[in-house]
C-alpha cells in the first residue's frame, strides 16, 4: 500500500556522491534531492545517512537542514528519519505544545504496531534521554492525562481472536457510560487503552448493533469539546485509521490557507504504510484526486516533494 516508486536498481554510492553535489556550489540542487530521497524505501534511506556520515563526516540531517528551508525542509527532514525516529521526534514535539497537538499522539500511539510503538518509545529513550510516557505525564493534566497515559504505555495484544461474549458486555457497557456522560470513567478508558484492536472493533460493531448508532456520533454531545474530539480521534484511529488520516488530509487542504503541518506530517509517514488506501479513500470521499488537490494548494519544491510521495508519475 505504499505509494512511493523505487528504481530496480540504485547504488547507495551514487547516491551520496549525488547528494553532496546537490549541497556544492552555488545554490541548492533540490530537484537532485527530491529525485533521490522520495524514491528510496526505509532501508535504502537508512544505508544513504550512514554512508553519507561515513563518507563526510556529517550527518546528512543536518546538511539537509543548512540547505533546505520551511515546508520542504520540514518533509525532506521527517522523510530522511526511521519511521521510530520519526515517531518519537513528533511525540516529543506534540508534548510540548497546546491541548490539540494531543492529536498527534493518539495517531502515533493508536495507528501503529505494538512492535513499532515500542520502537518508537525505544528511539525516544535514545534521542531525549527520557520516557515519552515521563513527557506525556508532565505536560498533560486532568481528563487528557488519564486518557493519554495508559494509551502510551499499553503493549496491545495483536493476534486475530476475539471474544463475542466480552464485546457485548463491553458494549453495554461504553453505552452506560455515555449515557451517564462519564467520558472519563476508568473502565471506559481501560477497553480503550488495553483491549487489541480487533476486539475493539468486535466491541464497536455490537455497539452499533445493540444502540443502532455509531458511538462517535454518540460522543458528539458537545462538538467543541477538546477532549470528546479526543476520544473519537482514539477510535477513530483504532478502527479506521485510513478514514482518520483522509480527513486530517481533507481538513490539511480544504480551508483558508493550507495547514502544512499536519499534510507534511501525514505525507511521510504513511507514504509507505497505506497512502494508496488513504488516496482511494480521499477520492471517494471528496471526488477529487489527491495529487490534484495538494498541486492546487502547494508549490514548488514542497509540492514536487509531496507528489512524488504520493506516486504521482510525473513527480
Amino acid at each position: 500500500m505504499s505509494t512511493i516508486t523505487v528504481p530496480a536498481h540504485t547504488s547507495v554510492t551514487d547516491d551520496v556522491e549525488q547528494l553532496r553535489k546537490a549541497f556544492s556550489g552555488w545554490g541548492t540542487n533540490e530537484d537532485l534531492i527530491i529525485s533521490i530521497l522520495s524514491h528510496r524505501n526505509a532501508e535504502q534511506r537508512k544505508h544513504i545517512r550512514e554512508t553519507y556520515a561515513s563518507t563526510y563526516n556529517e550527518d546528512l540531517l543536518k546538511s539537509l537542514d543548512k540547505e533546505l528551508s520551511n515546508d520542504f525542509e520540514r518533509l525532506v527532514h521527517l522523510w530522511a528519519l526511521d519511521a521510530s525516529e520519526r515517531d518519537a521526534y513528533l511525540a516529543n514535539e506534540a508534548t510540548k505544545r497546546w491541548t490539540k497537538s494531543n492529536q498527534v499522539l493518539v495517531e502515533i500511539v493508536c495507528t501503529r504496531s505494538a512492535h513499532d510503538l515500542l520502537l518508537a518509545k525505544k528511539a525516544y529513550h535514545t534521542c531525549y534521554k527520557k520516557s515519552i510516557e515521563e513527557d506525556v505525564a508532565y505536560h498533560t493534566t486532568g481528563d487528557f492525562r488519564k486518557l493519554l497515559l495508559p494509551l502510551v504505555a499499553t503493549y496491545r495484544y495483536e493476534g486475530t481472536e476475539v471474544n463475542m461474549t466480552l464485546a457485548k458486555t463491553e458494549a453495554k457497557l461504553l453505552h452506560e457510560k455515555i449515557s451517564d456522560k462519564c467520558y472519563n470513567d476508568d473502565d471506559f478508558i481501560r477497553i480503550l487503552a488495553t483491549r487489541s484492536k480487533v476486539q475493539i472493533n468486535a466491541t464497536l460493531n455490537q455497539y452499533k448493533n445493540q444502540f443502532g448508532k455509531d458511538i462517535n456520533k454518540d460522543l458528539k454531545e458537545d462538538p467543541k469539546d477538546e477532549y470528546l474530539a479526543l476520544l473519537r480521534s482514539t477510535i477513530k484511529c483504532l478502527t479506521y485509521p485510513e478514514k482518520y488520516f483522509e480527513k486530517v488530509v481533507r481538513l490539511s487542504i480544504n480551508k483558508t490557507g493550507t495547514d502544512e503541518g499536519a499534510l507534511t506530517r501525514v505525507i511521510a509517514t504513511r507514504a509507505e504504510v497505506d497512502m494508496k488506501t488513504i488516496k482511494e479513500q480521499y477520492q471517494k470521499r471528496n471526488s477529487v484526486p489527491l495529487e490534484k488537490a495538494i498541486a492546487k494548494d502547494t508549490r514548488g519544491d514542497y509540492e514536487q516533494m509531496l507528489l512524488a510521495l504520493i506516486g504521482c508519475a510525473d513527480a
